[in-house]
């Protein structure tokens, strides 16, 4: 691994390896990185056990000092990996408040901030096994045209075209 990045990269059970990864990842991908896992509620409305995290979304704190709070995301960091969450906050000694960064493996998504409809893409509309106006609607039968411009059903062809063939065949070897 001599290069910074390398998008042929394909794992490596090295820690060191997979820290040089992430840390030197382009954002397109450092994204994708800042997934959090969702509620069990919500898993099974989206069918989805992870998702990356928005500003807007409810999240629950499941590891470190702040352990159990909720909070809505403020602020996402995608270069540095870190989310800012409201009333996640130390007192400095100059009596000053600051925001803690928190990983995103440390959250869990109670309430998705749904405000933009690409977000989940077609999920949001009708979940998974919920059958959505698209695939209600009938494929229509492929009609070819033959030499003189008549359509024909392929359909009905494609069936008896089989049996025409061992018609001939039966028929020749009889003579």
């Amino acid at each position: 691994m001599k290069r910074k990045f390398s998008t042929a990269w394909q794992g490596s059970s090295q820690p060191r390896k997979q820290r040089k990864y992430a840390a030197n990842a382009p954002l397109h991908l450092k994204r994708k990185l800042l997934s959090v896992n969702l509620a069990k509620d919500l898993r099974k409305k989206y069918r989805k056990k992870n998702i990356p995290v928005r500003k807007g979304d409810i999240v629950l704190i499941m590891r470190g000092k702040f352990k159990a709070k909720k909070g809505k995301v403020n602020e996402i960091k995608t270069k540095l990996e870190k989310v800012y969450v409201e009333g996640v906050q130390i007192k400095k000694r100059d009596g000053s408040t600051v925001n803690v960064p928190l990983k995103s493996s440390n959250l869990q998504i109670i309430e998705l901030y749904l405000e933009d409809r690409k977000r989940l893409g077609k999920e949001v509309a009708a979940p998974k096994g919920v059958p959505s106006e698209e695939g209600k609607k009938k494929k229509p039968v492929k009609k070819e045209t033959t030499p003189k411009g008549v359509p024909r059903d392929i359909s009905k062809e494609m069936s008896t075209r089989g049996k025409k063939q061992d018609n001939k065949k039966e028929t020749g070897e009889r003579k």
